[in-house]
Formats: structure tokens, C-alpha cells, sequence
């Protein structure tokens, strides 16, 4: 399967977040996934190296927009860049041209692409496809945001997003969902 992974721009080499997106890549290229992240630093660039030391295919979605707002250019472990202009476009192809997604801790834009993915499968814009976020801050999100609005959010949409304590939990809860769609 080939698997967008969602997660912060701010980790960097040593932290525990780097490392715990670092293994993740490692264990989704020794389970036979390729991996799609932002292409850029932080987690996607600990995913896109884990994955990339481990011989999967990793691509990195990069985007003009982003590179005027920071100058940076995608990771050296990303082997096919898909490029668009903005920010928008880029995040469309993360969430529509992968068979599943995993979060990892991260900031606003994680949170872009985590509720676009949920939204486009709640209308069916997308097929539906796993979604599992790993930590307890998402959890807690998640809890926060359907006990709010749960009028708004019927269970059938609420299914649409599991929600893993660590890497090994999202990864056996990716499998399971994946056999079933």
C-alpha cells in the first residue's frame, strides 16, 4: 500500500518525536508499504529516512508556496518529488492518491490534513480508507471535538478515524482496516 504519513514540521534529529516518526517509516517499508509524506523536514523527514534506510519507495509532495514562505527544499531521502504550487493542490494529492494515512503529532497543518482527509471521506469526495492517528494529544482532540458537536457527528463518520496509543498499535490497526476495505 502506499501510505501518506501526516505529521509536524518542528522535530529534529535526536528528539523522541523524530525517532518515533523514524521508526514508523522503518516499519512501514519492512511491512512492503511505500511512503508519501510533505517531503519536507521534521517528522516527514524522519518518516521519508526510516522508510528510505529500509528500501521503500518514499515521495515527497513539495509545493512553491511553501518553499517562498520557507526556504527549503524537500528531504534528501525523498526519491520521487511530486511538486505543485500551492498548498492546497499538495495537500489534495496526500489525501487522494494514497490507500491510507497515519498522523503523527504536529501543528496546524496536520490538523489541515487529518480533517480534509476525515471530511472527504465523510462525503465519499474520496473512497473510504484507513485513517489512524497516533498520540494521546490526538485522542484527546478527537474526544473533544465529537463530545462538543455529537449532534453534528454520527457514528457512521465517527468510524472513519481510529485513534493508536504507539507506532505498533497504528500499524496493526492500518492492516486490519486495510483488509477490510
Amino acid at each position: 500500500m502506499l501510505i501518506s504519513v501526516f505529521g509536524g514540521s518542528q522535530s529534529k534529529p535526536g528528539d523522541e518525536t523524530y525517532q518515533q516518526a523514524y521508526l514508523l517509516g522503518r516499519l512501514l517499508a519492512q511491512a512492503g508499504h511505500s511512503v508519501m509524506t510533505g517531503g519536507y523536514i521534521g517528522t516527514m523527514e524522519a518518516v521519508s529516512r526510516g522508510a528510505a534506510e529500509s528500501g521503500a519507495h518514499v515521495i515527497g509532495v513539495t509545493c512553491d508556496e511553501i518553499e517562498r514562505w520557507r526556504p527549503v527544499g524537500a528531504n534528501q531521502w525523498v526519491k520521487e518529488e511530486r511538486r505543485f504550487p500551492t498548498l492546497r493542490e499538495r495537500l489534495f494529492y496526500l489525501i487522494e492518491n494514497c490507500d491510507a494515512a497515519i498522523a503523527l503529532p504536529g501543528g496546524i497543518g496536520t490538523l489541515a490534513e487529518i480533517s480534509e482527509m476525515w471530511s472527504h471521506m465523510q462525503s465519499r469526495a474520496i473512497a473510504i480508507r484507513p485513517l489512524v492517528l497516533i498520540g494521546q494529544g490526538w485522542k484527546d482532540t478527537l474526544n473533544m471535538f465529537i463530545m462538543s458537536f455529537s449532534e453534528f457527528i454520527p457514528q457512521e463518520y465517527r468510524r472513519l478515524v481510529k485513534c493508536a496509543e504507539t507506532i505498533e498499535e497504528a500499524l496493526a490497526l492500518l492492516e486490519a482496516d486495510g483488509d477490510e476495505i
